[in-house]
């Protein structure tokens, strides 16, 4: 969780100095922007290529490489001299996450009792939730009171301690069996498993636009200081916090029906956004509601998965983390577009009508496990002679 915890905190922090970067480095916003772009590109490149590579390695030594290396990459973004090289830093810190994020989920979901592995995943995300209820609004007030290279050097020396406990505490698990390469990518053949990444990529592109500019649509749209930014990060975050352990409950009892449920209503506060955001009360009460709705569906998408693919869970789940970043990195550019054209409010309709394509898509899925099972067909009486 305390690993979770840091990388999280590490990913999520770049929407609350963003505006710090930008002045510093002497870009732009929407180029500022790219920086979420750089993290999620190397979640979606090292996925399935790290997870694929490291398949066969023993758990702890590969838990520990994994956050070693986002270590490095956290505390290359607190000395970059230039915004290119922050660029490749952010890559580097994003490239071992996937695969991190998919060994952790595979070993809580196999430890976990018949029907309760959508809680259990809940469960182990709490430590992302935390990420962004305490350690983002930290990281935050941390950037603006001593600048962001603090920021992310604090995440690094986090990330170490934690790493301290893993190499301490984690029993040395040998590697699963696997299968050939080919065996274990044959489980992307299957429609239900492309269903369940889409969904994924899908549902959370609206939601993770609006939150990787939460710092220009606060000061922009809803008229706050800059020094309210943390505080509206925590408002997010304690909103998380709920949504977290709301969705694993209903995952538990009604997966594709909770989440098409909450789809629905996340596209719909999501089409509220703009008006809303207009004054500072329902500006809060906006961002806590999209933290509970966001983080609401996590645990059902990533249950979703697991009951997809259970051929090569943990390479799925990596492509799944990849597909969720390929939505983040997506959301990075599109922001940046929607604030350089018709302005920071448009990004919540524009939001709205990308979380009504995952809501499609939940909607089909939950229809086609609705199909009734054929049944087999009859014996034949044995011939007469």
């Amino acid at each position: 969780m305390l690993v979770v915890f840091g990388l999280t905190t590490g990913e999520f922090v770049i929407a609350g100095i963003l505006p710090d970067v930008s002045h510093e480095l002497s870009v732009s916003v929407p180029a500022a922007g790219l920086l979420v772009s750089a993290y999620a590109l190397g979640m979606i490149i090292g996925g399935p290529v790290i997870t694929t590579l490291t398949a066969r390695l023993p758990r702890r030594p590969l838990v520990a490489g994994l956050i070693a290396t986002s270590i490095a990459g956290n505390a290359a973004s607190a000395l970059a001299p230039s915004y290119p090289i922050l660029l490749a830093a952010r890559f580097v810190a994003g490239l071992v996450v996937a695969t991190f994020f998919a060994v952790a989920i595979s070993i809580a979901v196999s430890t976990a009792p018949a029907g309760r592995q959508a809680s259990t995943v809940a469960r182990l995300t709490l430590g992302m939730n935390l990420g962004i209820v305490a350690g983002t609004p930290l990281g935050t007030f941390i950037g603006h009171d001593l600048g962001w290279r603090a920021t992310f050097a604090a995440v690094a020396a986090f990330s170490a301690a934690a790493l301290a406990l893993v190499v301490r505490s984690v029993p040395d698990r040998p590697a699963p069996t696997v299968r050939s390469l080919a065996g274990e990518l044959r489980v992307f053949t299957g429609r239900d498993v492309i269903l369940a990444i889409a969904l994924t990529a899908a549902g959370n592109l609206g939601v993770v636009t609006v939150f990787s500019f939460l710092a220009p649509l606060a000061t922009d749209v809803s008229g706050f200081s800059e020094e309210a930014v943390p505080v509206l990060l925590l408002v997010y975050g304690t909103g998380a916090v709920i949504g977290n352990a709301l969705g694993g409950w209903l995952a538990d009892r009604a997966l594709m029906p909770s989440l098409a449920g909450l789809l629905t209503a996340l596209a719909g506060v999501l089409a509220i956004g703009g008006p809303a955001s207009g004054q500072q009360v329902s500006a809060a009460v906006l961002w806590f509601v999209l933290g509970v709705l966001a983080f609401a569906i996590i645990p059902g998408m990533q249950t979703r998965v697991l009951t997809t693919a259970q051929a090569a869970p943990t390479l799925a789940i990596a492509v799944n983390a990849s597909g969720f970043q390929l939505a983040a990195a997506f959301a990075g550019w599109l922001g940046g577009r929607l604030i350089d054209g018709p302005g920071p409010a448009s990004i919540y309709p524009v939001a709205a009508a990308l979380t009504v394509a995952g809501l499609l898509i939940a909607l089909y899925s939950l229809r086609r496990d609705r199909r009734p099972v054929a049944a087999p067909a009859p014996e034949q009486p044995a011939a007469r002679r």
